[in-house]
């Protein structure tokens, strides 16, 4: 594999199933707008090689350029940052600068090669092709993880002692202040208030994860602490295993990647979509179908309305797709009572309702009666657990009444209900 210009390519490493140390794998190259990948011929030539996400980028020599409508691989643009990460780098690079930045002047491949090499997933970008230098692998407090995401949101400069810390924010993806910390036997993501927040949306958050978990989902713990008086989030990842005192990094794609769309089209995404490709290209696809279901009526009955295609993945393993844990479940503001999904449901149907999730049923192989037993198990779960969370998450009355019965179990959800599930609409 032979270098060209610097500024106009990166060499992608990956890390294959298993192993703890990662290998070259290709290169992308500006071409345009576009980012072309290349398979290196050592890569190629291994027995253990994998593609890094089919059918976009099949295991074969030449150049690959993106599906149409794309300006890169769809399971390269999961590696990159998305919006927090891109003001961190803009802060970084520009100083008090950067808020008045459009985050849209630097590039992509700007951003691969810019933000930490912790990324989610298992492929990170370097400007060498033979030497492997990880980008911000330093350690930060909690304390100074706050304080950078405070400047980082304001747009003040970074003293040189914290410029370090930018980096752990820098490759996760999101809009919401966060950072990758280690703590030895975990890697977490820790997620902050922003300065913009009316509601708690930390503890939010918290309560709905840890409810999710209390219904049967598969969702990634999470713990909820306090750091230079603030609350934090922290989320355990997983996509990272411990081996000794290294760590295997598990390979991901975003249903929005699975879609096929990116940004611009992620209106087209929908639920019924995803489970199409579940009864296709999924390992255990009906239970699979199941788990997809469940985590849809969960987030109508807690108020969480941004369940859009990149808060969707699945851990990819050259041959097969798993659904990911659950992550981002967070309640949502809403002023009144009528809401829609971030994804489509069913058809052109997107309303958060529990009549809604029952009309799609069927597309999870689900009967009525199937779909109906579900929903009310969630139902009482949440009843029966809810005093239990908010007591965990030292929820004041206030962030309690703003959360029960508004975010959580809004009366919208139970519109056109069965009654056996309507019921639980004025139910305390």
């Amino acid at each position: 594999m032979t270098s060209k210009n610097r500024d106009d390519e990166a060499f992608v490493w990956a890390w294959l199933p298993g192993e703890t140390e990662p290998v070259v794998a290709g290169r992308v190259e500006r071409d345009g707008d576009r980012l072309i990948f290349n398979y290196g011929r050592s890569y190629l030539g291994r027995e253990d090689a994998i593609a890094l996400h089919e059918p976009e980028l099949p295991l074969r020599p030449g150049a690959i350029a993106p599906l149409t409508g794309l300006s890169m691989a769809g399971c390269l643009r999961d590696a990159a940052p998305d919006a927090w990460g891109r003001r961190v780098i803009i802060n970084r690079k520009f100083g008090h600068k950067g808020k008045q930045i459009d985050v849209g002047q630097l590039d992509e491949l700007t951003y691969l090669l810019e933000s930490g090499s912790d990324r989610i997933g298992a492929l990170d970008f370097q400007r060498s092709a033979t030497t492997y230098a990880p980008r911000g692998s330093g350690a930060a407090t909690l304390e100074q993880l706050l304080s950078v995401a405070e400047r980082v949101e304001s747009g003040t400069p970074m003293p040189p002692d914290l410029d370090l810390a930018l980096f752990h924010g820098s490759s996760i993806g999101g809009a919401r202040p966060k950072a990758i910390i280690d703590d030895g036997e975990r890697k977490l993501i820790a997620k902050f208030s922003s300065r913009d927040d009316v509601l708690n949306v930390v503890k939010g958050e918290f309560v709905a994860m840890r409810l999710a978990a209390h219904v049967g989902l598969d969702v990634a713990p999470v713990q909820l602490v306090r750091a230079a008086g603030k609350d934090v989030l922290l989320i355990e990842r997983f996509d990272r295993e411990r081996a000794g005192r290294s760590w295997r990094r598990k390979a991901m794609v975003s249903a929005l990647t699975l879609f096929e769309l990116d940004e611009m089209m992620a209106r087209y995404a929908s639920y019924e979509a995803l489970a199409e490709i579940i009864r296709h290209r999924f390992d255990a696809p009906d239970a699979t179908l199941r788990e997809l279901f469940g985590r849809l009526v969960f987030n109508i009955l807690c108020g969480n309305t941004d369940d859009h295609a990149r808060n969707h993945a699945a851990f990819w393993n050259g041959r097969t797709l798993t659904l990911t844990p659950a992550y981002d479940i967070c309640p949502q503001s809403r002023a009144g009572g009528e809401a829609g999904q971030a994804m489509l449901i069913t058809g052109q149907n997107n309303m958060s309702t529990l009549a809604v999730c029952l009309q799609a049923a069927p597309h999870f192989h689900l009967g009525e009666a199937e779909a109906i037993e579900l929903i009310e198990r969630q139902l009482l779960a949440i009843r029966d657990h809810w005093p239990t969370v908010r007591e965990d998450a030292g929820l004041t009355e206030i962030e309690r009444a703003l959360l029960w019965r508004r975010q959580l179990l809004n009366p919208f959800a139970f519109q056109d209900a069965p009654d056996v599930l309507a019921r639980f609409a004025t139910e305390e």
